[in-house]
């Protein structure tokens, strides 16, 4: 396998890589500064900061349509559309380089040592293939890269070295107000950790607070693979080719992957090949990818034996409290992502009757419409049957008795794997280019109802014991799909497993997934952080059986 700087376009290489989001961009970065011929396929195209609507005064109304996370309100050409009838939580995604973080927050928060081994300690999920530790370096390693800024010594983690962490962003009044709060129940918080600069860092500017965050950093300060990987990536030798969208994945006559078919900007269908072939479309699209591409040897998708291909979709359910203060807190400030995080409630209680936890982030509000984009009417007003006392002349006296005066209690749950909970191709929806659309059949489960009640009345008891004058609760919101995870699991058994824990399909061992598609469970935690250091361990074996690879 030869390094080179030339184009690959259309020439067989080491390593074809579909998405450039944050698995696929650490894949891309490390592969290539090893000497492999690397080509990324993106179907979105690289941000432009100029285009972020954060610095206008109508950013607020442009989150509502176009720059929605969800495909299919945003309907932009490089989305493809998502089958959702059955689903009770909306998938969402954002196609271009960088991946769905140009619209997240910036937490910045790795699994925790206990979710990787849920099977054993609470016989429910899956042990995962390798532990906490396995994979900690390779977290320390992606860090070094991203740019975090947190408070060293997070109390719920293991003692670790955080020497290369910037100095944490400010709580904020918000952060403080919730803090006295937690501090009175005698609950754990701690500072939020964020892939956001508070000083100049590897392509970074420093945050200026401004909040707006979910719609893409106009000051270049959240932390995105546009910004922090892909410019390495490029200078050692990667090609990025963007606005091509991958319809198919084709095999050898060996039964191997030989590259994929592509449709380009202009709409014309071309070929790459590759003696590695690498997946990073997300739990939705790379098992969409692997479906449409079935075969005779595999017709219920590629590296299906198992029969796991698109089962155990994960999505986090999600519920909100929101603590109403008789004081101005600021709580138009960013970071958006969240001034707090608790984990007090995270792991296993049999007590509480259900198994696994959550984990609270403790946020500002927004603007005078972002509760309302995120979590829905019912948030800022109060529940009506006419809608015209909530957004007519009832509106404009619920924005002055409210803004700025919010803290909103995030409750993350832990997703179980459940087989019915799946991704699957539609029978008569398809993308612009003519290609199978998804569908998601999901139903939050009995475990995770549960898991969201007993939380929302512990969240309630902390805004109240902050002094919040007014709570509002949204038991569970449908528009929080951002982590999807789970469609194609890693295990040791190919019986019960589409991956081993490198990410090589059990049936095309040259085709991997290095994707959240993997994960055997969900945590409870914003996934970012694990699924590129587990990206990167998985890039280092593939560099390590690079000889092995060459000679297939």
């Amino acid at each position: 396998m030869n390094s080179t700087n030339k184009s690959f376009r259309g020439e067989k290489v080491d390593v074809l890589i579909v998405g450039a989001g944050p698995s696929g961009s650490v894949a891309a970065k490390r592969l290539a500064e090893a000497g492999m011929s690397v080509v990324c396929l993106e179907q979105g195209v690289m941000p432009d900061a100029a285009d972020f609507p954060g610095v206008r005064d109508e950013w607020e109304l442009v989150n509502q349509k176009q720059w929605h996370p969800d495909p299919n309100i945003r309907d932009r050409v490089a989305d493809y559309p998502i089958e959702t009838s059955e689903s009770s939580i909306a998938p969402l995604m954002y196609a271009g380089v960088g991946g769905s973080a140009i619209l997240y927050g910036g937490h910045w928060a790795p699994f925790l040592p206990s979710d990787f081994r849920t099977k054993t300690l609470d016989d429910v999920g899956f042990d995962w293939p390798f532990t906490y530790e396995d994979v900690l370096p390779d977290l320390i390693a992606v860090e070094q890269d991203v740019g975090i800024s947190g408070l060293p010594g997070n109390t719920a983690y293991p003692e670790r070295d955080d020497s290369h962490l910037m100095p944490p962003l400010p709580i904020g009044k918000v952060g403080k107000m919730a803090a006295e709060g937690m501090n009175k129940l005698g609950w754990h918080w701690w500072p939020g950790i964020h892939a956001i600069a508070s000083r100049p860092y590897n392509g970074l500017n420093p945050c200026v607070r401004r909040g707006t965050c979910m719609t893409g950093c106009t000051e270049g300060a959240k932390s995105t693979t546009d910004i922090t990987h892909w410019p390495s990536a490029i200078r050692a030798g990667a090609q990025l080719l963007t606005n091509c969208r991958v319809a198919e994945i084709e095999l050898n006559d060996a039964g191997l992957a030989k590259g994929v078919v592509y449709i380009d900007s202009r709409g014309r269908r071309r070929r790459q090949e590759a003696d590695v072939v690498i997946l990073c479309a997300n739990a939705v699209g790379t098992p969409r990818l692997m479906l449409a591409s079935a075969t005779g040897k595999h017709p219920n998708g590629l590296a299906n034996r198992s029969d796991q291909l698109g089962r155990n979709l994960m999505m986090h359910p999600y519920a909100a409290v929101l603590g109403i203060f008789d004081e101005n807190l600021e709580s138009w400030r960013g970071p958006f992502g969240l001034s707090l995080e608790s984990y007090e409630f995270y792991e296993t209680d049999a007590a509480r009757g259900f198994k696994r936890g959550a984990k609270w982030n403790i946020m500002p509000t927004g603007g005078p419409l972002g509760v309302t984009g995120m979590f829905g009417s019912d948030v800022l007003g109060e529940s009506h049957s006419d809608p015209f006392d909530r957004w007519g002349k009832a509106f404009p006296e619920t924005i002055l008795r409210r803004f700025g005066r919010g803290i909103l209690y995030g409750i993350q749950g832990e997703d179980l794997p459940e087989e019915n909970n799946r991704v699957v191709l539609d029978e008569h929806l398809t993308d612009s280019d003519g290609i199978p659309a998804p569908k998601v059949i999901y139903r939050v489960s009995e475990n995770s109802r549960k898991l969201l009640e007993f939380n929302v009345a512990r969240c309630v008891e902390a805004a109240e014991a902050s002094g919040a004058i007014e709570t509002h609760v949204i038991p569970q919101v449908r528009e929080t799909g951002w982590h999807l995870l789970g469609t194609a699991r890693m295990g040791d058994d190919p019986e019960t497993s589409v991956t081993d824990q490198w990410g090589a399909t059990h049936d095309i061992p040259n085709l991997y997934i290095l994707d959240a598609s993997t994960f055997p469970t969900s945590a409870a935690v914003n996934p970012t952080a694990t699924i590129m250091a587990v990206a990167h361990r998985q890039a280092g074996k593939i560099i390590e059986t690079r000889r092995e690879l060459e000679n297939r």
